[in-house]
């Protein structure tokens, strides 16, 4: 199946959990999109769950040359997650791999200042912590994600995509308490390919979708 577009692929997401959430098993839940794409889908969850929705950024470290080709992720102010068997295969060390994560890093500092506008990163301790994104590639990033809110002091975490490689699905089962990916073709190639509407969310988007999202919480107190 290909999903619409990204609010679709929400929803069906937001569905699986409030069924999960009806059997207590997501106790005081915060919702966590990782952007931009993963933001989209993250709205209908937090809506679906009358959660708060915030952002937690990662930057995927690509290989000199080759940006677009994943060996590595950051999140927070995490030291780098590696994928060695990539760096092996690329002939890269972590040395070499410096400037592209200094580079990185000042980007994820940039947004989430801006994402944020002043605002504290919530406090996840005792609470559920649901990662979404749009899809699962090579799962790096949300091993990065994943990660990070761990050491924040989740009382439960959960990884939640729409649609992901199971050999990814597989890799990530161990860093979350629950991961739920409903659709995980065999061919799967690109997260782009299993939607019909894929385009590129702007940092005006996400500000827009957290704006809402703050006003829809508040307009219920």
């Amino acid at each position: 199946m290909r999903f619409r577009d990204r609010g679709q692929a929400g929803r069906t997401l937001a569905e699986l959990l409030s069924a999960r959430q009806e059997r207590g098993d997501l106790p005081d839940p915060v919702v966590l999109a990782l952007p931009r794409g993963g933001v989209a889908v993250a709205v209908e969850v937090a809506r679906a769950l009358d959660a708060p929705l915030d952002v937690l950024v990662v930057r995927k470290i690509g290989a000199p040359h080759q940006q677009e080709y994943g060996v590595g992720a950051i999140a927070g102010d995490g030291e780098p997650l590696y994928d060695e068997q990539a760096l092996d295969r690329l002939g890269l060390s972590e040395s070499r791999l410096a400037p592209v994560v200094e580079r990185e890093r000042r980007e994820l500092r940039r947004r989430e200042r801006l994402y944020r506008q002043g605002r504290p990163a919530p406090d996840l301790r005792g609470r559920t912590a649901i990662v979404v994104d749009d899809g699962l590639a090579t799962g790096g990033t949300a091993r990065a994600a994943l990660r990070a809110v761990r050491r924040l002091g989740p009382r439960r975490t959960v990884l939640a995509v729409p649609v992901g490689s199971p050999e990814a699905v597989n890799l990530l089962r161990a860093e979350a308490d629950e991961l739920i990916c409903p659709h995980q073709p065999s061919s799967f190639m690109a997260v782009g390919l299993w939607y019909e509407d894929f385009e590129q969310l702007s940092d005006d988007d996400v500000l827009d979708a957290l704006r809402t999202a703050a006003e829809r919480r508040a307009g219920r107190t």
